[in-house]
């Protein structure tokens, strides 16, 4: 039971890992580093890589490695069509059901994104983000819905796109979604605001 705990911590810290751009599309990944810089043994680590291989997120090359998998830009529309329907839904449920505490916790996700893109930091940007999102679909309180967000998440990160340039609308976007519940707009602010930042998601990739 205690190997299972394991496992399944190093296996949903390897997933974060991916998530805020940890690694980039194609990148080796070193087995003995992720291991040493999660305090554990090689084996919970390459279980946790064997579950990502099923999902499709990596691939094991024999007698080279392991290396993250990167999307086709076409696969990484499609998915960011679905997410943006995803999106749109979360926030029509979360302006009807946030409270004032959560509403202050998505604030204060906005610092770090704003340090982020000072920084040129896409890494920490991308971690805030998460965040952010993660706050709204909770805020929906629709525990089925939030699983997806996650399990999407996860498939749409690995794409060689160059973000650093529209985290600034990005982060704008953030902005009026806050600003958008606090004047009490209901969901049509949040929902322009989400819908504004898969626009400029969606710009990115057809500018390749």
């Amino acid at each position: 039971k205690k190997k299972e705990l394991m496992s399944e911590k190093v296996n949903r810290a390897l997933k974060q890992m991916i998530v805020v751009h940890r690694f980039e599309p194609g990148l080796h990944l070193n087995v003995d580093k992720i291991a040493r810089e999660l305090g554990v043994s090689r084996i919970p680590v390459w279980e946790a890589i064997r579950r990502l291989q099923q999902e499709g997120i990596v691939q094991t090359i024999p007698n080279r490695g392991v290396f993250l998998l990167e999307n086709s830009l076409e696969r990484s529309q499609e998915i960011i069509e679905v997410r943006d329907t995803l999106d749109k839904l979360a926030a029509r449920l979360a302006c009807e059901r946030i409270n004032d505490r959560m509403l202050d916790q998505l604030a204060q996700c906005l610092p770090n994104q704003l340090r982020a893109i000072e920084t040129a930091d896409l890494a920490l940007y991308s971690s805030a983000d998460l965040r952010f999102h993660g706050l709204i679909y909770e805020a929906s309180g629709n525990g089925y819905l939030r699983e997806l967000f996650e399990s999407i998440t996860l498939q749409m990160l690995p794409a060689r796109v160059e973000f650093l340039p529209i985290l600034p609308s990005l982060y704008l976007g953030h902005q009026e979604i806050i600003e958008g519940r606090a004047n009490r707009r209901r969901y049509r602010a949040a929902d322009a605001g989400l819908v504004r930042l898969l626009r400029e998601m969606r710009n990115a990739f057809g500018a390749e």
